[in-house]
């Protein structure tokens, strides 16, 4: 039975609640609902004008209603009187095909059918920035290596530590927090769960880690390259794949090559076999490419992948095998919807699954090095609009995510990429004022 959120409200002293949802851009919308009025927007939704967030809609349609997912309610740790509350979105009174959560909802309904449930744990990279976004918050930090630089991380201990502190009161696991392989970047990791609980945890994770950064009085920010010379904020998912009682890992064998199962080797087929039109979801900006298709950083390395390859223990790849019976997906960045991104790696696994697809030999090499010596190995999109022009005609998409995400995905993406294209830089007008 799902939460009652009238009396999880008067069980925690909670005061308001963020009636929520995720729009296609992966952008938080919220109304705040005051505890006396819960009780009905549990049974009926928070009422939203559609065309007013980034989704597929006119001024003319109806209302969109989110309805609360109680048993995925989340109590502000800096703000105990409040309550941050997910919804699935409905529309006279049918679920909206385009939601992201929905999208994913129904991707997990179709592996459930074949008896599979994914399991996800993320590393969300992100960058303390000062408020205006021009630079990063701490002039000390300058090492041309500063990951895992003690005296950066201890200069933002005030900040790092309350986020992990927070994430330790809501029971989500952290056990791990460094500084990263940029100047002013870190990255905080926590325990994995079902793919959707980890996908509400991750939106959550973005709002706590920007809060938090505002009451220390910095920026945080997820963008993919805020930096030209520095490397950009990934979003890592260690994905497995599980029975329904989640008591067998189906994607480990002891005895299989690297401890991976058969049906592992279909999933991660399926994963390289749609991975470039899978970019665009994972890569969803125009920045996204600026991280993907980077050239040597001031570290000696973007971390981020070009070609859609594979190996065991190897951070140059696309996709890694860091231990038995789980990979590590190194595409995504910080700009991805986490709904959408667990959905499309999902989505790929599956029909790898369905078509028992091989995904060829490992490769043991440097990819950064001697990325010139896989021969056959795909490259990934260089630009925005190539990612979306290879999802659009990867059928599988459509088929599993369905019919009006795409559409609406693809309209929209078309549009941001079209709103760029017209925008004037000053890079043109330095190399062609004068033709």
């Amino acid at each position: 039975m799902a939460t009652d959120l009238a009396k999880y409200a008067e069980d925690n002293g909670i005061k308001f609640f963020l009636m929520n949802f995720t729009d296609l851009f992966g952008v938080q919308r919220s109304k705040l609902v005051p505890t006396s009025a819960i009780g009905g927007m549990q049974k009926s939704g928070a009422g939203f004008a559609g065309f007013a967030a980034w989704l597929d809609m006119t001024p003319a349609h109806p209302d969109m209603f989110a309805v609360p997912d109680g048993d995925a309610v989340i109590q502000l740790p800096w703000k105990p009187e409040l309550a941050w509350v997910p919804g699935d979105l409905y529309m006279d009174g049918n679920k909206v095909a385009q939601a992201p959560r929905n999208v994913l909802q129904s991707v997990i309904a179709k592996a459930r059918e074949k008896g599979l449930l994914m399991k996800a744990g993320v590393e969300p990279e992100f960058h303390l920035i000062n408020e205006d976004g021009t630079a990063i918050s701490d002039d000390r930090d300058t090492q041309e290596k500063p990951c895992y630089d003690q005296a950066a991380l201890m200069r933002r201990y005030d900040v790092i530590s309350e986020i992990c502190t927070s994430m330790a009161q809501l029971g989500w696991g952290p056990y791990q927090n460094d500084h990263e392989d940029a100047n002013g970047q870190f990255e905080i990791n926590w325990d994995y769960y079902d793919c959707l609980k980890t996908a509400d945890q991750l939106c959550f994770f973005r709002f706590l880690v920007k809060s938090i950064a505002e009451k220390h009085g910095l920026r945080a920010t997820f963008m993919p390259k805020p930096f030209s010379h520095l490397t950009g904020n990934g979003c890592h998912v260690h994905a497995s794949l599980w029975s329904l009682d989640e008591g067998t890992c189906l994607t480990h064998d002891p005895h299989g090559e690297l401890g991976i199962s058969e049906l592992g080797y279909h999933f991660l087929g399926g994963v390289l076999a749609h991975a470039q039109g899978l970019a665009a979801i994972t890569n969803p900006t125009v920045n996204s490419y600026k991280r993907i298709n980077a050239p040597v950083t001031s570290s000696g390395a973007t971390w981020a992948p070009n070609a859609i390859t594979f190996g065991g223990n190897n951070r140059t790849h696309m996709v890694r095998v860091p231990d038995e019976g789980r990979f590590e997906f190194r595409l995504a960045d910080g700009a991805a919807n986490p709904y959408l991104l667990m959905a499309g790696y999902l989505a790929a696994g599956l029909d790898g699954i369905e078509k028992k697809t091989d995904p060829g030999k490992r490769l043991d090499i440097d990819m950064y090095a001697d990325g010139h010596k896989a021969r056959g190995a795909k490259k990934l999109p260089l630009y925005l609009i190539d990612a979306i022009r290879l999802f659009a005609k990867d059928k599988i998409f459509r088929s599993t995510m369905g019919d009006e995400f795409c559409d609406a995905y693809i309209k929209l993406k078309t549009n941001d990429w079209d709103q760029y294209s017209q925008h004037l830089t000053q890079w043109e007008r330095d190399t062609t004022l004068d033709c």
